[in-house]
């Protein structure tokens, strides 16, 4: 075991610096035929948002207010915050549009005016439309509500329409590079036909802004979009891996977690990391959740999956693994085991910052 992992005390985010630049520089390849505007809301630091501006990087996607001032205090200037527009929050934003080209998310006349009322600054205005994953969003079928919407911003002076925008959530609960690409390639084109709707009433050159890391890592072609907005790729995790999205060596960050337990009679391991470190999002796998996957340490970074381990359940600070006979014989009180999050950007949430491989600390805007 390295040096590093003896000094691992409690539960720690581990990050490999090295697989990050790797995913960010294959994603930043990969969207040169639209505009990247990656999801800062993953990994959350000033710091290694330096390592996307050094792959070329000039735009950025934030999901809150906060996160998108912690970014132009960082010196980002064209940010978008894909989240629909808090009217609480207005002062906030008035500041921020004056600072960044600023990006806002619509879906009401109810919003664009009341959003008018309070921001005098020029911000441009994405039009939110459900493709299908089914969270919040316009309706692409129906283009009259989006014509209302579209027609309301119009008549805002300080507001452009830039166009439409979708996340393609439903992307994560498919199985397999085909169906992720039919998904996405589905969403698409509803997003096409809500443009062209649209276009016959007037609302012409409106651009089309997709984002969800699994169609933008596997499908070779993305399509005719104007911009795409992945942000897990950066780190992915058990859920993308299940997926067939990346190889475990992709996965940038790990959870290290003592070992507190050893229940040789029902095949378990309890570890000091639960919920309030990798959240309760989840991976189905057959008829099982599963809170993450188990590794060992190998070398200076960790090992593949174990085979026929798992995060079984999870409590506040306690982790329950299921863990292979074999495997489990091995493991002593006080060792430390690696667990992949089901979901990196929550797990990045709860833990706020990193120790990377070299040993170094790197903080997020929630620290």
């Amino acid at each position: 075991m390295s040096a590093l992992f003896n000094q691992i005390d409690k539960p720690t985010l581990l990050l490999d610096e090295a697989a990050a630049r790797r995913n960010i520089h294959n994603m930043a390849q990969k969207a040169r035929a639209a505009r990247f505007r990656p999801h800062f809301k993953t990994h959350q630091s000033a710091e290694i948002g330096e390592w996307f501006r050094a792959a070329g990087v000039s735009a950025i996607t934030v999901s809150s207010v906060d996160m998108a001032l912690y970014f132009a205090g960082h010196g980002w200037e064209d940010i978008t915050i894909a989240f629909p527009a808090n009217l609480r929050q207005t002062q906030a934003i008035n500041a921020l549009a004056q600072r960044v080209r600023l990006g806002l998310l619509l879906e009401s006349v109810e919003a664009a005016q009341g959003l008018a009322s309070q921001v005098h600054a020029q911000v441009g205005i994405w039009l939110k439309v459900d493709a299908g994953a089914g969270r919040t969003g316009l309706s692409w079928e129906h283009s009259a509500p989006a014509a209302q919407v579209a027609q309301a911003v119009r008549g805002i002076a300080n507001f452009r329409l830039r166009g439409l925008l979708t996340h393609a959530g439903h992307t994560y609960g498919a199985q397999g590079a085909a169906e992720i690409c039919r998904r996405y390639s589905e969403s698409v084109a509803r997003l096409q036909s809500l443009r062209g709707q649209l276009a016959e009433q007037g609302f012409n050159d409106l651009e089309i802004s997709v984002g969800d890391t699994p169609a933008s890592s596997v499908c070779p072609d993305l399509g005719p979009v104007d911009e795409i907005r992945p942000g897990n790729f950066v780190f992915y995790d058990a859920q993308q891996l299940h997926a067939g999205v990346c190889d475990w060596q992709d996965v940038a960050v790990a959870l290290a977690c003592p070992v507190v337990a050893l229940h040789p009679e029902r095949n378990e391991a309890v570890i000091y990391g639960g919920a309030v470190h990798l959240s309760k999002d989840y991976v189905n796998e057959a008829d099982r959740r599963t809170y993450g996957c188990v590794c060992q340490a190998e070398g200076q970074r960790w090992s593949a999956p174990l085979q026929g381990a798992w995060v079984d359940r999870l409590s506040q600070e306690h982790g329950i693994l299921h863990m292979a006979p074999e495997d489990l014989r091995r493991v002593r009180i006080g060792d430390l085991l690696f667990i992949l999050p089901a979901h990196s950007c929550l797990t990045v949430t709860l833990m706020k910052r990193y120790l990377t491989l070299s040993g170094r600390w790197i903080t997020t805007f929630n620290e």
